[in-house]
């Protein structure tokens, strides 16, 4: 499980407030050189390694940075777009939805790259939408608290210890709650079509005092002082900077399945400067910039051409069918219908409050 410690700080899209766009003068020192905007709901310190890299092999072109949340990235290019603006040259994001609307729905063009016929399948949309990280949703636990057993590694081992415990570890069991969190509704969205018996789970966190959070921090936070002893679904890079520097920190990655999701690059049609979107979504996917991705940003990168710590080789060498990636397809939007994502809302809401 080495690989997984080394996984590291991931700011999710909720956290981040809106931030001034910060500006990379090109390397050539050229006062005049092209501008490349770039939309992202990555914190732009935990970007800049990737930005160094582009401008090192591209020293001709100057960097705008905006950091923003998902829904605001989504916003933007919509509306520079339809009205007849230019927008940004390369949008990437951890709302997997919102990036595929924008590619079904035309907001997006065409990138066709040299590593777009070696991508894996699930990873790319009609060379539109790419996924570019590997990020698995795991169990966090408490482990002085589980010094005398190992910690559940199933879904239906997590419902036999909080049956077993009870009382124990009532209102001791964290997770995101999905009406608020972006990243909890796509896990649990995604644990109905892997599970037919996630609501048993659901209603075993909801009798067992289930405490619910919109970001990773407030949960393991409260993992790593031990007023919780589980954190259920939680966001793995986050979770792994954590028990890098929290030792009572642990965590598992489910047995039984584990979803991965990822953050999807790609080229808004309205860019105000498409080749240069498509050169910075060229060096994201190359060798090169996967590398900076897994050892300098710390997120998992899902490059066929990297190995080794913090890759998606590596993790499927070890773990095979048991990782389930989030396909970059128009299945994702199917929770962007307002019908079904208050019908499974509601459903959450019920089986917690049957209990």
């Amino acid at each position: 499980m080495r690989f997984l410690i080394s996984l590291a700080f991931s700011v999710l899209s909720s956290a981040i407030a809106h931030a001034a766009p910060v500006f990379f003068p090109a390397g050539s020192g050229d006062a005049d050189a092209p501008i490349l905007t770039v939309y992202s709901s990555l914190d732009e310190p935990l970007a800049r390694p990737m930005i160094v890299g582009f401008q090192k092999a591209n020293p001709d072109v100057a960097v705008r940075y905006e950091d923003m949340l998902t829904g605001e990235i989504y916003d933007r290019i919509v509306k520079e777009t339809d009205a007849g603006q230019k927008t940004a040259d390369f949008a990437f994001s951890s709302a997997m939805d919102l990036q595929v609307k924008l590619s079904n729905d035309g907001y997006a063009q065409r990138s066709d790259l040299p590593m777009s016929g070696r991508w894996p399948a699930w990873a790319n949309w009609r060379n539109t939408a790419y996924a570019l990280t590997f990020e698995p949703a795991v169990f966090v636990y408490h482990k002085p608290s589980f010094k005398d057993e190992r910690p559940p590694a199933t879904r239906a081992e997590f419902v036999d210890y909080l049956k077993r415990k009870g009382s124990a570890v009532f209102g001791r069991i964290g997770t995101y709650d999905i009406e608020r969190s972006g990243v909890g509704f796509l896990f649990m969205s995604r644990d109905q079509e892997q599970f037919g018996d996630i609501w048993t789970v659901i209603r075993a966190m909801g009798a067992a005092g289930v405490k619910l959070y919109s970001t990773s921090q407030a949960i393991l936070e409260r993992v790593s002082d031990g007023r919780f002893v589980l954190g259920y679904n939680i966001l793995g890079s986050y979770a792994a900077d954590w028990a890098s520097r929290h030792p009572d920190v642990g965590i598992v990655l489910p047995r039984d399945y584990t979803v991965v999701m990822s953050r999807i690059g790609l080229v808004p049609q309205a860019a105000a400067a498409p080749e240069l979107g498509r050169r910075y979504l060229e060096f994201f996917m190359s060798k090169e910039g996967q590398t900076i991705m897994a050892r300098e940003l710390q997120i998992p990168a899902v490059s066929p051409d990297v190995a080794g710590e913090n890759t998606a080789n590596t993790m499927q060498e070890m773990l095979g069918a048991q990782l389930k990636p989030v396909p970059v397809s128009p299945g994702l939007m199917v929770y962007l219908d307002q019908v079904k994502r208050a019908r499974l809302i509601a459903r959450w809401n019920e089986m917690l409050r049957l209990q």
